[in-house]
C-alpha cells in the first residue's frame, strides 16, 4: 500500500527527501498542465513549476493541513504563476492576439482535433487571469468549489461568480467558432 500524501509530507518534514520526490512525482504532471494552462508555453510552465516545487519544499513545514496537498500545491502554483503574469507586466503579444482571433472565427481552423485544442487554448490565454485559472482549475483539473476556493484563497462564492463570468468570457471569444461547428 502506498503513503498518502500527507504521510510523504510528514516523513519529508523530517528530513526524508525521498518522501517529498516521491510526492513531487506523484503530482508534477498535474502540476506541469496547470501551469502550462495558466501561462500558455512549456517554458514558462516549467519555470513555475520549478518554483512552485522549490516554495513546497522550502515552506513545507507551514502545510497546517487544512486543505489536501494537492490543494496546497495548486496554490503555492497559482501564486507562481500570478508573480510571472505581474513580471511581465501583462504584456500580450498583439499579433499572436490577432492570430488567435483570426483562427478562432476561420473556417478552416475546425479541420482536426488538435486545431481545436489549439484554437481553445488560445481563447483561455485570452481570458483575464482571474477567469482564466477559475476555469481551468474546475473544468480540466475537476476540482470542487470548495477546493477552488482554498486553492484561490477566496470565498466560494467568488470562485462561483468567476466561473460564470469565465464561461461567458468564453463564450463570446469563441462565438465565431461555435456557430461554425453547430
Amino acid at each position: 500500500m502506498s503513503a498518502t500524501d500527507e504521510q510523504l509530507l510528514a516523513a519529508a518534514r523530517r528530513g526524508n527527501d525521498e518522501a517529498f520526490h516521491t510526492l513531487v512525482d506523484r503530482h508534477a504532471g498535474v502540476l506541469f498542465r496547470l501551469a502550462w494552462s495558466l501561462v500558455g508555453n512549456a517554458a514558462d510552465a516549467e519555470d513555475v513549476l520549478q518554483e512552485t516545487l522549490v516554495g513546497a519544499y522550502q515552506h513545507m513545514r507551514r502545510f497546517q493541513g487544512r486543505s489536501t496537498v494537492k490543494t496546497w500545491l495548486t496554490r503555492i502554483l497559482m501564486r507562481q504563476a500570478a508573480r510571472l503574469y505581474r513580471r511581465r507586466g501583462r504584456r500580450r503579444d498583439e499579433r499572436s492576439l490577432n492570430e488567435a482571433a483570426a483562427a478562432v472565427e476561420t473556417p478552416g481552423s475546425v479541420a482536426d482535433d488538435a486545431n481545436r485544442r489549439e484554437d481553445i487554448r488560445v481563447a483561455l490565454q485570452m481570458l483575464t487571469a482571474k477567469h482564466r485559472e477559475a476555469l481551468i482549475l474546475r473544468e480540466f483539473e475537476g476540482l470542487s468549489y470548495a477546493e477552488m476556493a482554498r486553492a484561490l484563497q477566496v470565498p466560494q462564492g467568488t470562485v462561483e461568480s468567476r466561473l460564470y463570468r469565465a464561461r461567458q468570457e468564453l463564450k463570446e471569444i469563441l462565438r465565431g467558432y461555435l456557430t461554425e461547428t453547430d
